[in-house]
């Protein structure tokens, strides 16, 4: 005597087999997900919460309907560690640009920035470009580690992967003529075809 299990089976068996016969192509197309692309995708979405993060503090009103300024709970160190290096970079990215742009700067394969040109560089520039670069790579650090931190299926182990993603992110985004740091070291201009 068959077990209602056994029945099922042989029900699905048959139906696979009927669905396969009366098909031209495969049954069930399969995409795999490597290890590497599922943590990209990781911190990435990571990395848009905290842009949205970002966003909705600046956004918010502090003023109630009777015109009383709303007093907010202070964020936590971390939060507001990441929220104000997140501000900088946004403040100093035209600079960033114009730098990068000008071939004085370049996007390096650990997710930072590196002053790569100082002989384009007149002494009193000179300063406010290491500060910036400083600050950028500071910022970048900050952000990357609160990544790790927020995420429970990331630790302090995963940081070169992370750096390798945050590199990959900040090199696709990169304007056309500016130089971007290979994975071998080696530095290139970025053009129209990459």
């Amino acid at each position: 005597m068959k077990t209602y299990s056994q029945i099922n089976l042989a029900i699905i068996y048959m139906a696979t087999l009927l669905i396969a016969g009366c098909s031209s192509g495969p049954l069930l197309e399969v995409t795999l997900v490597d290890e590497r692309t599922a943590l990209e995708n990781q911190v990435l979405g990571s990395y848009a919460q905290l842009n949205q993060d970002v966003l909705l503090l600046t956004s918010v009103r502090g003023i109630d309907p009777q015109g009383n300024i709303i007093k907010r709970d202070p964020l936590p160190q971390g939060r507001q560690t990441v929220v104000r290096a997140m501000q900088r970079a946004a403040f100093n990215l035209d600079d960033l640009e114009r730098y990068k742009l000008a071939g004085i700067i370049g996007e390096n394969n650990r997710g930072g920035v590196t002053l790569i040109k100082l002989d384009k560089i007149d002494n009193t520039q000179l300063a406010f470009i290491k500060n910036l670069v400083a600050e950028e790579n500071a910022d970048r650090e900050v952000i990357m580690l609160r990544i790790i931190q927020t995420d429970e299926n990331l630790a302090n182990k995963d940081l070169p992967h992370v750096r390798k993603i945050f590199s990959a992110m900040n090199r696709d985004k990169a304007l056309k003529g500016v130089s971007i740091q290979k994975e071998d070291g080696t530095w290139q201009t970025k053009g129209n075809s990459q």
